[in-house]
């Protein structure tokens, strides 16, 4: 029951906080969410109904799902050109930084290798969620961008690796150089040959049952929708690197979702919708529960906190030190240009997987001081990857054209769209009822109906008012597509002569249109 509880808990907030960002612009939502989060762990009923963080269901579940989404947006192409900068970040980046980072913090404070090593590790994976984040709204030189996205999806691996590595160092004394590295080798290579292995084979069957009279669409989505936690499940069993074998089988079915959108459209449509969906609501579920996790640390931590500030001044150290590493990797050893190198080192936003890399300790029997050291520390870097580049990119970066921005537009040339629908059939000569009946559902399509009009329309078809003889079904229907023709017509003159990044917003509103004409067309109101 409280899995149930706490998911429903989890979910119930993103919706909150997403209602709660459409009315305070200048936060991002993710940000909302991560409040939300620490505010929930603070009220100690609503802190009750939520379960404590499980960092092997976080990661199956949530972290699996998302790298899988995150790797089917990205081209295998794009993947072979940025190899090199993929080898670079993944692992001469995280190697020169474990040793520089070893010595650095032990000749500062008084930790054992192992320890120092175990905190570094856990702060290697960089999270390209928390990324669009922080920079929301700014625009990064391109090849950065680039770079960041592959170094995220790639780059935990390395963490577990470093970390497993530290924890038997850690235990028995003893660091077997040798080892590692082929642990880190089959880890890595293994995973990405079984996540494409077991993703092309799926890929295959779903295809080949696409394209027989066995079909069944929704059985198809979910068995797309279990692939990356069956895939993970299987590359830990098999002790391979569970990330990297989601995000190559994320690669492969890339080039699937662009060659099927037309031999099913009814459903790719709705499959992109899902994805959407999906990816929104557990990246925002992320937030939500790093918030809690957060909040739950320090509220449960006290004593440490109290006890010395070593914890705080580790974190600020490890984060400064990861910043240099960063700066002097990207302009002296990727040969990046200064804005590059800078908003590179800035771009190094730790998260979530850092979080449940830090917990997972718990079941390789951390507990104490160790435990509560490591917890605070990652926290900071956390905190501080987050806050610095959020306010460093507002004065380094040029804006962009967000999201707010494209609505605004979209909202705009939807009003002069719709007007120019509703024009069309008040001129025409065809009964009161089906023409009432059409201006609403094309008013509706920019909210201009009050719950009044609305009311007005549901006892309408609840009284058969709206339930039109034969003649006017089939006048209705004609009439609502040649209004919304005349509105892609309008939309289309808009179009001639204006740029594609220019023309965004006529295209979102243009999509809207062909959806609302299909759902004309299939008339299962």
């Amino acid at each position: 029951m409280n899995i149930y509880l706490s998911t429903t808990a989890i979910f119930l907030t993103v919706a909150i906080a997403n209602l709660v960002a459409k009315y305070i612009k200048v936060i991002p939502k993710t940000y909302i969410n991560l409040l939300l989060g620490i505010i929930i762990a603070c009220v100690p009923m609503m802190n009750s109904m939520i379960m404590q963080f499980d960092s092997e269901s976080f990661m199956v579940f949530i972290i699996a799902p998302l790298l899988f989404l995150d790797g089917q947006k990205t081209r295998s192409i794009m993947v072979r050109q940025k190899f090199k900068d993929i080898l670079g970040t993944a692992i001469l980046l995280a190697l020169i930084s474990a040793v520089i980072g070893l010595f650095t913090v032990t000749s500062v404070f008084s930790l054992t290798l192992p320890l120092a090593l175990i905190l570094i590790s856990i702060s290697t994976p960089t999270d390209a969620t928390a990324l669009d984040t922080v920079r929301e709204g700014r625009k990064l030189p391109g090849r950065t961008e680039a770079v960041l996205k592959m170094e995220s999806l790639f780059n935990d691996a390395s963490g577990i690796i470093l970390l497993q590595a530290a924890v038997l160092w850690y235990k028995t004394g003893h660091l077997s150089y040798t080892k590692n590295i082929y642990d880190f080798l089959l880890s890595a290579v293994g995973g990405a040959v079984l996540g494409m292995i077991i993703a092309f084979v799926v890929m295959i069957i779903r295809q080949k049952i696409m394209r027989t009279r066995w079909n069944v669409n929704y059985s198809n989505i979910v068995i797309y929708f279990l692939t990356p936690i069956i895939i993970y499940l299987i590359s830990e069993k098999l002790e391979l690197s569970g990330i990297i074998a989601v995000v190559s089988a994320g690669l492969i079915f890339n080039g699937e979702v662009s060659r099927t959108r037309f031999s099913t459209p009814r459903f790719q449509n709705f499959f992109n919708t899902a994805s959407d969906f999906i990816a929104d609501l557990l990246n925002s579920s992320v937030f939500v529960i790093l918030g809690l996790a957060i909040s739950r640390i320090f509220i449960e931590h006290k004593s440490a906190l109290t006890d010395n500030l070593d914890w705080l001044y580790l974190g600020i150290i490890l984060y400064v030190l990861s910043l240099i590493i960063r700066y002097v990797y990207a302009k002296f050893i990727a040969r990046n240009s200064q804005i590059e190198a800078v908003t590179f080192s800035l771009g190094g936003v730790h998260g979530a997987v850092t979080l449940a890399l830090a917990f997972s300790l718990v079941s390789q029997g951390f507990s104490g001081k160790i435990f509560d050291l490591i917890l605070l520390v990652e926290t900071v870097v956390i905190i501080l990857s987050m806050i610095v580049p959020t306010i460093a990119f507002k004065f380094i970066l040029d804006p962009v054209l967000d999201e707010d921005d494209i609505e605004l537009k979209a909202k705009q040339i939807r009003r002069d769209m719709v007007r120019v629908g509703i024009a069309y059939v008040e001129s025409l000569e065809i009964s009161p009822a089906v023409k009432e009946s059409v201006i609403f559902d094309l008013n509706d399509q920019i909210q201009q109906t009050t719950i009044k009009d609305f009311l007005s329309q549901w006892r309408g078809i609840n009284n058969k008012r709206y339930i039109f003889t034969g003649f006017q079904a089939v006048e209705e229907r004609q009439i609502l597509m040649s209004a919304f023709e005349e509105e892609r017509n309008f939309l289309y003159d808009q179009l001639d002569g204006m740029a594609l990044e220019e023309a965004q917003h006529i295209y979102t509103v243009y999509s809207e249109v062909l959806v609302s004409e299909s759902m004309a067309v299939e008339n299962k109101a």
